[in-house]
């Protein structure tokens, strides 16, 4: 799902709606016991009713513009507060049945970017930020200008900086000043900004310097360091609630609400509503808070937990750590109602994302009737929410609603419907849904382009695909280099190779590629066994400044390589690949390996194997099984036995395909014992077996002709899904035609036939049955459907056809049936000339022409085997075939 983890985006004002300059966002508002607190109250009653929602046409929708309410003035900041009330009521829609009316007006979106190109300054600020922007000399400028600024000026100049290091310098400036005066607002800026940089030795210095200078930290520093810390994957993110504890310090709304939206994030979902619903009860649990791990969303890593003593005891807390923060004890013990929008939202998604429909809409009920005013945000949530479990004519309905509330929907809004109709297989609403957002007054930003890409080449709709890319023409926008690779897939696909190379050429001249980037391309040729395409894009030109071949892109040339079964090109690739500073990793020796087994190229696969484990690597369990499958397919089980105790021994558990194969290959050889003690060790081991075990189990029994033992694991066959297969089957009908029970090879032949399944292995075992039971008869019918269901496809189908014709007498129909076989190509072999022999024995042909004839075919000469085919024509009176032969 594209949008999975994009709608967490619910919080992501939190930050913004508590400014830095503000020292404490919102008085706690008190109230009596919140219905948040028993969200499942029987009196508050969902359901969805969906009779009267129709799918919605985008076009009789209306873009709205939002008022701007977010203007800095002069000297001062002005924070987007929430609107008055409205006192007029109205029902509650989306087809929630709600013993509720809205009291709630539109919150306005902000309409002001965060960089300070539309902000309005007065007075000196926009020369000192001009100034700033243009000069490298932070120190000169800041002398030439700010030496005697407010505070609330110093707050602006170091919040419009652009990296760490210039607010960094620009905080010292400040602090240099003999008139300044430290405070908590500035201290929280660059702590925030050394947080979103990771720059965590920094940050540990201004924190110390911070209590060093008397300044103690607010709800609003414990919010911001929470938030930071979770969004860089450390999970010390929550400890920092128990500091703040410890301080005397009682988390607001805005810090609860960032620390429920972490604990959303991280999948904890009980432990958020938990948290959320203790806050409501004026406690905070101090147990729980402990995150197993945390994932850092830009490079992979996983976080290990830290104790909160170990937390405590570095240099970070040991400053200041002990200084308790004044505040009333009876804050601690309060009921407190959340009145934030942004806390309701989080709460939507919360449940949303734990699958819990009827309480996401039931907050969203809270919300209508305590009069928290709703915004773009509070809509997309509900919206993706109802989306994503299947109820998109509930997210539709809250489309129209949302704009009866004069709340605009925004491009994530249509983007999230975008992904929802190309979930639900609505293709055609997808793209009326992106050509709308234009319409509206809206431009497609780079989700929208790539997710509608993305569904549009899925669908290799190559024309729909090449109008969205003459429109982002239009518009100056370029392809997103992530959507390239699907791009070129559905090209190579439609086997436009042409349009494929020059849109690689383009992308690659106007943004260039990732490591990942290019390996993903190089697959799409692979996947279509198109090694030299995909060899030329490994190879081909690089940016200097881009990145060198990484070990993804190598892996998937040695894909490439194998499927085209060229082998030796990735052995090659495989030594090279430390030359150029890329060492493999566990999926390059597992591709070779398998690709090696499969080749039956058993010596490298063996080197490449012992080399793998000495690099410190541990074989897949399908490595070790391609490895034994190749052994027992070359007949060397000993070999095979031993790659299987060295399986054992690494810690690898052996699946059935494992045992399959040791089964299967003692099978073939008939060691019953052997195949049986595998078996055994199977079922001990609690693995099911399944079909491909059994019939290897039953080929043994059949070859052994041990009845009771097959008929026994054909029974357990049937009682699996999708019953015994073909080969199962056949070596059952085997068993009975040697063992001369006719009635019940019928029955399984007849089984076959009627499921479409009988093959030519099953009608020529039935005919074997037939004839050695001297059911000539039966052998001609059997014959005659083998026939008439193109099933005679090489020599041995024929041979045993034509010996049943032979055998019943059938001289001119067998020579029918050699012309043919000659027609489709097939040369006669041994066996066919076998059984022409005997039909010119029984067609009355001279003893001594065919003791000649076979003397002349035994020694091989000359036109010997064309002279016989002759004969067979001319003895059973197809002249004109023995004229044209």
């Amino acid at each position: 799902m594209l949008h999975s983890g994009s709608y967490s985006y619910s919080q992501s004002h939190n930050q913004t709606s508590r400014e830095l300059g503000h020292q404490n966002l919102l008085q706690l508002n008190i109230y009596s016991p919140s219905k948040l607190l028993s969200l499942h109250s029987p009196r508050v009653f969902i359901g969805f009713n969906n009779n009267h929602l129709k799918n919605r046409n985008f076009s009789r929708r209306k873009h709205c513009p939002l008022p701007n309410n977010a203007l800095l003035g002069d000297k001062r900041v002005l924070y987007s507060q929430t609107q008055k009330q409205s006192s007029k009521e109205s029902k509650v829609f989306l087809g929630f049945k709600l013993q509720c009316h809205s009291k709630t007006l539109t919150l306005p979106t902000k309409g002001f970017s965060v960089n300070g190109k539309k902000k309005k300054y007065g007075g000196v600020l926009p020369s000192i930020l001009r100034s700033l922007e243009s000069n490298t000399d932070v120190e000169k400028t800041l002398y030439s200008f700010c030496e005697n600024l407010s505070p609330k000026e110093q707050t602006v100049v170091l919040k419009e900086q652009r990296n760490w290091e210039r607010v960094v310098r620009v905080f010292e400036f400040f602090k240099s000043q003999k008139d300044y005066v430290p405070n908590v607002i500035h201290y929280n800026i660059v702590l925030r900004v050394l947080g979103r940089a990771k720059r965590w030795d920094e940050l540990r210095l201004c924190w110390m310097d911070m209590a060093k200078n008397g300044v103690l930290p607010t709800n609003n520093t414990y919010g911001m360091l929470v938030d930071v810390y979770a969004k860089a994957g450390l999970v010390e993110a929550l400890l920092w609630i128990k500091h703040m504890r410890l301080r005397g310090l009682f988390p607001d709304e805005v810090t609860m609400n960032t620390v429920v939206k972490v604990l959303k994030d991280v999948g904890e979902f009980d432990k958020a509503e938990r948290f959320y619903k203790d806050w409501c009860a004026g406690r905070v649990e101090l147990d729980g808070l402990e995150l197993d791990s945390m994932l850092d969303s830009e490079n992979g890593s996983r976080s290990e937990p830290v104790s909160f003593k170990h937390f405590l005891l570095t240099e970070l807390f040991k400053t200041g750590g002990r200084v308790k923060i004044g505040g009333s004890s009876d804050e601690e013990t309060l009921v407190r109602k959340p009145c934030l929008t942004s806390t309701y939202n989080t709460l939507i998604d919360l449940y949303g994302k734990a699958g819990r429909l009827k309480d996401a809409a039931e907050v969203f009920s809270e919300m209508l009737k305590s009069g928290v005013a709703m915004d773009t945000i509070t809509f997309n949530t509900m919206i993706f929410t109802c989306g994503s479990h299947g109820l998109l004519s509930e997210a539709e309905s809250l489309l129209d609603k949302m704009e009866e509330r004069r709340i605009s929907p925004d491009t994530r809004t249509y983007n999230i419907f975008l992904s929802l109709y190309a979930d639900a297989g609505n293709i055609n609403a997808a793209l009326e849904c992106y050509w709308k957002i234009r319409n509206v007054g809206l431009v497609p930003d780079i989700v929208s382009h790539r997710t509608i890409l993305h569904i549009l080449c899925g669908r290799n709709m190559v024309r729909e695909v090449e109008a969205v890319i003459e429109e982002m023409k239009k518009s100056s926008q370029k392809i997103d280099v992530h959507s390239v690779p699907g791009i070129i897939k559905m090209y190579i696909n439609e086997g436009l190779h042409d349009r494929a190379n020059n849109l690689l050429d383009k992308c690659q001249f106007d943004v260039g590629f990732s490591s990942k980037v290019r390996a993903a391309i190089i697959d799409a040729y692979a996947e279509r066994g198109l090694w030299a395409e995909a060899e030329a894009v490994f190879y081909g030109k690089r940016d200097l400044l881009g990145p060198e071949k990484g070990v993804l892109e190598y892996n998937v040339m040695v894909k490439a390589y194998g499927k085209a079964k060229l082998y030796d090109k990735a052995f090659s690739l495989f030594k090279g690949m430390r030359n150029h500073g890329t060492w493999p990793d566990e999926v390059t020796y597992n591709s070779l390996i398998q690709m090696f087994s499969g080749g039956d190229l058993m010596d490298q696969a063996r080197d490449l194997l012992d080399e793998m484990q000495e690099a410190g690597f541990k074989p897949q369990c399908l490595t070790f099984s391609a490895v034994m499958a190749c052994y027992a397919r070359l007949g060397q089980l000993s070999d095979a036995v031993d790659v299987y105790q060295e399986m054992v021994k690494a810690g690898v558990k052996p699946n059935e395909v494992v045992y399959g194969s040791l089964i299967n290959g003692f099978a073939e050889v008939g060691n019953v014992e052997e195949a049986l003690k595998y078996f055994r060790m199977m079922e001990e081991s609690g693995i099911p077996a399944n079909q491909i075990v059994l019939t290897s189990l039953i080929k043994v029994y059949s070859k052994l002709g041990c009845f009771d033992g097959a008929k026994h694991l054909y029974k357990k066959m049937k009682d699996l899904e999708g019953g015994p297969d073909i080969i199962a089957s056949n070596s059952m009908i085997s068993l009975y035609a040697d063992l001369g029970m006719v009635s019940e090879a019928e029955l399984v032949f007849k089984n076959l036939r009627e499921n479409g399944q009988a093959d030519g292995v099953s009608f020529a075992t039935m005919m074997y049955l037939y004839k050695s039971m001297g059911m000539l008869d039966e052998a001609i019918d059997i014959a005659e459907e083998m026939k008439q269901s193109g099933l005679l496809r090489d020599c041995v189908s024929y041979n045993k056809v034509m010996a049943c014709y032979a055998t019943n007498g059938q001289l001119r129909e067998c020579a029918e049936l050699l012309h043919e076989m000659i027609g489709q190509k097939l040369l006669p072999d041994g066996g066919t000339f076998k059984i022409l022999f005997t039909v010119l024995k029984k067609g009355g042909f001279p003893s001594e022409g065919i003791a000649q004839l076979e003397s002349a075919y035994l020694e091989g000469k000359p036109y010997a085997r064309q002279a016989v085919i002759t004969s067979i024509f001319s003895v059973v009176g197809l002249h004109a075939l023995a004229l044209e032969s």
